[in-house]
């Protein structure tokens, strides 16, 4: 990797030109297999220092609260309960406004670097609520004056909420600071409930699985909120390990350790394949280390929740911390890097600084029985049907089992939609030709395609997309990433389907009217837990589905990233 430059793949561009789709994959694969994205190293610090500011600024808003004192003595004040409160929602405030997950180029973010407060708080952009049908005064896809007030409301709900002070004494927490007023915590909740009813991508930004049911242990009395809140750090790892039960893991792991700026040796990074670089399916390495990824993720955290200090605990929470650090420090795709620092100081704060409290201090047992219910079963629903709940409340964290799609667009679909829909980026390839040339952006686009096929389920969408797409026309079109897409359109992205499937296709088409065969989509499902297949479907963005089937997953691990002849099972 180079320092201010990328390290891009050398090929003779007038042959590499020629050749098919996956002839073109092919020297990406092997590239970023050795490589990964190519990212200069002065990128990779730019998020370094992103990462730095974020703790600066949580620690800046801490010190701001009565009878926390010290910007050094943070040994004195680290475990207060109204510390960990204000850190909740502090990282929501981040992560909402658009300065966390999907942030910059490495999420295909160039300029603007982030959309999400710059989109929800203009009339007339894409808003998708969940359930249009079924939840009154959520019906249309334009964002109202009435949305942005909404989304303005939980900016000022949460500042506000940042910059009080604890509400006195608590014994049982041991606290004469005590936490946050309940009324602030409420009108939070409150407002983000009716946000994500009328725009599900908000409550996503928002990271909703992960601070909603934080916010509501807040509510509870005495010790309740931190034992609470150890039982949603619980069902978060747990979730996420069973989600990795699965075929698709271990790609992630190739993929992501080939891109990470720690991991620079090349002859280690194609120790994580079979057989580089003819063969590019995970080795053994990568099934090692996701094993025992998912064994520490799944056993661990049982230990650090029931053990109540001494080695135990010091020793769980070390290799907690560890597995953070992990994935933080490989800067994955999406860079959810503040998530995991969260994390971190959640092991310590509430699992170190608070390790006798357990089950057994709880006063009121009920509420928090119905907090881990519905977490946990939106857990195993998300995971048994998982067109119907997004991959992030379904907790499916890097598990390579998402919903995806491939939109192929042809150039005057491309420039309705410029023209149509409020947006402050241009399109993907736009963005691209503007920093690269129009030939070298090809380049750059199929990494992006490289980078989908070292998963899984790219081996069926570059299948898909030729079923797509009309016979010998395929020319007339630019394949490009759904989620790229999504962030144009509605402002983020997380590699998230459910953000850009029939819905957006429909809110788009309202706004642009393409003709018949303008926009093609390939929607993939995930894989349900209990199968071993992903339905998939193909629309038209003019005349609707035209086929829906399934592929297996057992063809998809065995062939090669630049595979497009994965079988496809179609539906009658």
């Amino acid at each position: 990797m180079g320092f201010r430059e990328p390290e891009l793949p050398v090929v003779d561009m007038a042959e590499w030109s020629k050749g098919t789709r996956g002839e073109r994959i092919r020297p990406m694969a092997r590239h970023w297999a050795e490589v990964g994205f190519g990212t200069p190293v002065v990128l990779h610090l730019f998020y370094v220092g992103k990462v730095g500011l974020y703790i600066l600024g949580g620690w800046l808003i801490v010190l701001s609260t009565k009878g926390i004192d010290g910007f050094t003595a943070v040994g004195d004040w680290w475990s207060e309960p109204i510390v960990f409160e204000k850190v909740v929602l502090y990282t929501l405030l981040f992560e909402v406004i658009g300065l966390g997950c999907g942030f910059g180029p490495l999420n295909n973010r160039f300029v603007p670097p982030f959309g999400s407060i710059l989109y929800w708080l203009r009339p007339k952009t894409i808003r998708l609520p969940p359930w249009p049908n079924r939840v009154p005064l959520t019906k249309g896809s334009s964002r109202t004056p009435v949305d942005v007030a909404l989304y303005a409301a939980l900016l000022v709900l949460t500042s506000i909420a940042l910059l009080s002070n604890g509400t006195g004494p608590i014994p049982a927490l041991d606290t004469t600071v005590g936490i946050l007023p309940t009324w602030q915590i409420a009108g939070i909740l409150g407002v983000l409930a009716v946000l994500g009813l009328r725009d599900k991508v908000i409550f996503l930004a928002a990271r909703g699985e992960v601070y909603a049911p934080l916010t509501i242990a807040f509510l509870f009395t005495a010790a309740d909120p931190l034992i609470a809140a150890k039982v949603v750090f619980l069902v978060i790892w747990m979730g996420a390990a069973i989600s990795k039960l699965n075929k698709h893991f271990p790609f992630v792991v190739s993929t992501m350790m080939s891109n990470s700026p720690v991991v620079r040796r090349k002859s280690l990074k194609r120790k994580f394949f079979e057989n580089f670089p003819d063969d590019l399916r995970p080795g053994r390495l990568s099934r090692l280390v996701a094993h025992a990824a998912t064994a520490v993720e799944l056993a661990v955290p049982v230990v650090l929740f029931f053990a109540h200090g001494g080695w135990p605990t010091a020793i769980a929470a070390f290799v907690m911390v560890c597995f953070h650090l992990g994935i933080l420090t490989a800067i994955p795709m999406g860079v959810p890097l503040e998530w995991n620092v969260f994390m971190i100081f959640g092991v310590g704060t509430l699992f170190v600084a608070h390790a006798d409290l357990g089950l057994g201090e709880l006063t009121r047992p009920v509420p928090v029985a119905l907090l881990f219910v519905v977490v946990a079963g939106t857990v195993i629903a998300g995971n048994l049907f998982p067109r119907k709940i997004s991959f992030l409340p379904g907790m499916r964290y890097y598990a390579g089992n998402w919903d995806t799609t491939l939109w192929c667009v042809k150039p005057s679909a491309a420039a309705k939609i410029d023209a149509g829909i409020v947006a402050i980026a241009s399109m993907p390839q736009a963005q691209l030709e503007r920093y690269y040339g129009k030939d070298r952006a090809q380049i750059p686009m199929y990494l992006g395609y490289a980078f989908r096929a070292m998963n899984t389920h790219g081996r069926a969408l570059f299948t898909l997309v030729h079923r797509a797409m009309p016979a010998s026309r395929e020319d007339e079109y630019v394949v490009t990433e759904g989620e790229r897409l999504c962030s144009t359109a509605v402002g983020w992205n997380f590699g998230d389907g459910h953000m850009h499937n029939e819905q957006l296709i429909a809110a788009i088409q309202q706004r642009c009217h393409f003709e018949p065969g303008e926009v093609r989509v390939v929607l993939l499902d995930a894989q349900p837990i209990h199968r071993q297949t992903q339905e998939y479907r193909l629309v038209d963005a003019a005349t609707g589905e035209f086929e829906r089937g399934y592929v297996k997953v057992a063809d998809m691990v065995t062939r090669q990233p630049w595979a497009d002849d994965v079988p496809v099972y179609v539906h009658p």
